[in-house]
């Protein structure tokens, strides 16, 4: 063997160091964020943002936004967005509450429908994008606009004019599936915590928080999910090898059609569970429900580490990047603050992100 070649085989088989390691890695800059954030609400909040109580606040606004924001990475991942998935919260929410309150249909056969529901209408925006060949940026912009404006017309169509759905809560009282969707979780721990004195509680007894919201619970689920699928399984580098090259992918045998159409599909499953969640919890559906949160759960994906060039991010960096959301946007009712500062922290943390995105793509592929 030559010299030459004993330094490239040398070269391949050097450990990289743990910091150029640590650099690579998506979700940097999302963890990162999480610590400035509470450093920065640690030094200018009531000290009661932090207590147990302050945590369920914000955590769960972040977790209906995470769930979002989690299948708007994957998609991102595979080379694609959706603008639709705010929309589809609202549309998806409609075609629930007709389920329950109109068709008086129980929990077991609503919820099953209206995530296949979604899953269709996500299908037809996803086979829009690949046979077309249009951006998904115009295709899903377009169904934005259709499926909200069908949100206002169904809704006045199911109620005689109204735009808001109500009667949900009672029509779903009772349901053996309710709990699963709406309320806390983990209520007997909680109330035995507070007996012990674990946890704070009021006068009475009873613990200032009852439970975990389910919708936390959903949260965690999906991000540890979608991450298992990412880093373990087949289908998960399929993902990156769809975002990353088109080309390439289809030559290795990556079914890259398949692969997009399915995230559009996920991507709707997301809004629609996001949908379901929400309409039990407020008991009712309106035509505004997810009004702009697919920019929310972009903008929390960009944070979490994906490119808007695709083949390059995390499902856990979305997961803290929807943390940051709900952090900011319930810490600041915790300070001083005028609260239309979050619309600066949207626009802040978005060039941010991509300016740091931007730089670590340039490390991970060596481009100058």
């Amino acid at each position: 063997m030559t010299d030459t070649s004993q330094s490239a085989a040398d070269e391949r088989l050097k450990a990289e160091p743990f910091f150029s390691r640590l650099m690579k890695r998506p979700e940097l800059g999302a963890i990162a964020g999480v610590i400035l954030v509470i450093i920065f609400f640690s030094i200018t909040a009531d000290s009661t943002m932090f207590s147990l109580s302050g945590v369920i606040n914000f955590m769960t606004p972040a977790s209906q936004l995470g769930i979002l924001a989690i299948g708007a990475a994957l998609l991102m991942i595979g080379g694609e967005f959706d603008l639709s998935i705010g929309s589809m919260v609202a549309f998806a929410g409609l075609f629930f509450g007709v389920c329950v309150v109109t068709w008086q249909l129980p929990l077991i056969v609503a919820i099953p429908m209206t995530l296949i529901f979604a899953v269709s209408v996500g299908a037809v925006s996803g086979n829009l994008v690949i046979r077309s060949g249009l951006p998904s940026f115009i295709v899903t912009l377009a169904f934005l606009f259709i499926l909200r404006g069908l949100s206002l017309v169904g809704l006045k169509a199911a109620t005689g004019g109204s735009t808001q759905l109500r009667g949900v809560r009672e029509a779903v009282e009772g349901d053996w599936l309710a709990p699963f969707f709406s309320g806390d979780a983990f209520t007997g721990l909680f109330a035995s915590l507070a007996k012990m004195g674990l946890i704070e509680n009021f006068k009475n007894g009873t613990p200032k928080v009852p439970g975990i919201p389910v919708e936390i619970l959903w949260f965690i689920a999906i991000a540890l999910t979608a991450t298992y699928v990412l880093l373990r399984l087949p289908f998960g580098n399929w993902i990156f090898a769809s975002g990353g090259d088109r080309n390439a992918a289809s030559n290795s045998g990556v079914p890259v059609n398949k692969v997009k159409v399915s995230l559009f599909m996920l991507t709707a499953c997301c809004a629609a569970l996001v949908a379901i969640i929400t309409v039990i919890d407020a008991g009712s559906t309106d035509a505004r429900r997810g009004f702009q949160k697919e920019f929310e759960a972009i903008i929390a994906a960009v944070v979490g580490g994906c490119l808007l060039t695709g083949g390059y991010g995390s499902a856990i960096g979305a997961f803290f990047g929807a943390i940051i959301f709900g952090m900011v946007v319930i810490g600041l009712t915790y300070t001083d603050f005028d609260q239309d500062w979050f619309q600066v922290f949207l626009g802040g943390m978005l060039l941010i992100a991509v300016l740091f995105n931007n730089a670590i793509r340039k490390r991970v592929t060596g481009e100058r």
